[in-house]
Formats: C-alpha cells, sequence, structure tokens
C-alpha cells in the first residue's frame, strides 16, 4: 500500500542489522546539542540564552510513549531553556549537566527495569562516545564528530537540529511495526 511504499523509501539508507536492532528498543535517549539543536547557543546582552529546536523532532515523542518506549536526555550543559524543552516534551527524563553519560546511564539501569541491549542513544561528540559505544542502538548526526560517526550504528544523513532524532524515533517504530499503522490511523478520513 502507498503508506508502506512512502515509508521504505524514506527509511532505505537504514540497514537492515539497523532495523534488527531498533525491535528490541525500549528507551530512546538524546543528548540535546548538536542532536535535538545545530549546537550554537545565543546569548543576548543580557545573558538570556537562545536555541532553535526542530518541531519534527517534538511531535514523535508522545506517539513513541505510546508504543511504549520511554524518552529521556542526557546533558553536558545546565541550560533552563533545555530544561523547559524536555519538560514540554513530557520526556520520561532528563539530567542537566552530567559530566559523565556513562555513569549516569550507569545509574539509569540500576533502577529502571531495561538493559544497555535496550537503549538507543544519540550523540555527537566526545562525551557521548562512552555510552555510544555501549547501548544496543547509537546513532549520530550527520554533523557529528568523524570519530563519532565511526562508531555509531547508524549515522544518520540529516544534521542535529535538523530532524535527526525524528528519523531515530521513525526508525524504531518503523523496526517494532507500529509506525505505518500510525500513519494510517492519523491519516484515515471520517466516513
Amino acid at each position: 500500500m502507498e503508506t508502506e511504499k512512502i515509508i521504505q523509501a524514506y527509511l532505505s539508507h537504514i540497514s537492515p542489522v539497523v532495523l534488527e536492532k531498533a525491535k528490541g528498543i525500549k528507551v530512546l535517549i538524546t543528548d540535546i546539542d548538536g542532536v535535538l539543536t545545530d549546537g550554537g547557543i545565543i546569548f543576548d546582552n543580557l545573558g538570556v540564552e537562545y536555541k532553535k529546536y526542530q518541531v519534527k523532532d517534538g511531535q514523535i515523542v508522545q506517539h513513541l510513549k505510546k508504543a511504549g518506549i520511554l524518552v529521556g536526555a542526557i546533558t553536558g550543559r545546565n541550560s533552563p531553556v533545555v530544561e523547559n524543552r524536555c519538560e514540554e516534551l513530557r520526556f520520561d527524563f532528563h539530567y542537566h549537566g552530567v559530566k559523565d553519560k556513562w555513569k549516569k546511564l550507569s545509574e539509569l539501569l540500576e533502577t529502571m527495569e531495561f538493559t544497555l541491549e535496550e537503549v538507543a542513544y544519540i550523540g555527537d561528540d566526545l562525551i557521548d562516545l562512552p555510552i555510544l559505544t555501549q547501548v544496543g542502538l547509537s546513532i549520530s548526526p550527520s554533523d557529528a564528530m568523524p570519530y563519532v560517526r565511526a562508531v555509531v550504528d547508524h549515522a544518520s544523513p540529516l544534521a542535529g537540529g535538523n530532524g535527526v532524532f525524528r528519523e531515530a524515533a521513525d526508525l524504531i517504530l518503523h523496526a517494532k511495526g507500529e509506525l505505518v499503522p500510525l500513519i494510517q490511523q492519523l491519516a484515515k478520513k471520517d466516513a
């Protein structure tokens, strides 16, 4: 059917190995700067911080959660604007100012009912490497550092702040057989 063909074309660059890994994912965790944003930080003369987010990334969070997938963030910076965005999107958890992301993930594994193999993580820089090399599915934006792209399961063709989170969410939902039915349900016309 038409929706299935569109999704197959949209995700045709995703390897079968990555799709297989995505089937077992129960938690999607993301870095913020360089993933949900383009990595730029703007400060005005009063020191107020601004960030630009891709609205398409936010649109999918509720559907991940409905599919039983936890959504979280672990970021190295403390930023009220980032905390507000995580709250607005209703992330299940978000940690800010974390300098040792691997330690934070290890703590989460001890308190939550999921394993490393059930975690997908999106990151773009040095601070993300310890997690990216351990989780069940690792993803980076196209503009991640080259040595980060070299170790991930999937280097997205999309840059940070341009829908890499959405692509990751869509591929996980597709691998679980949830994306096409979701689209078909939302596109249904009232009879």
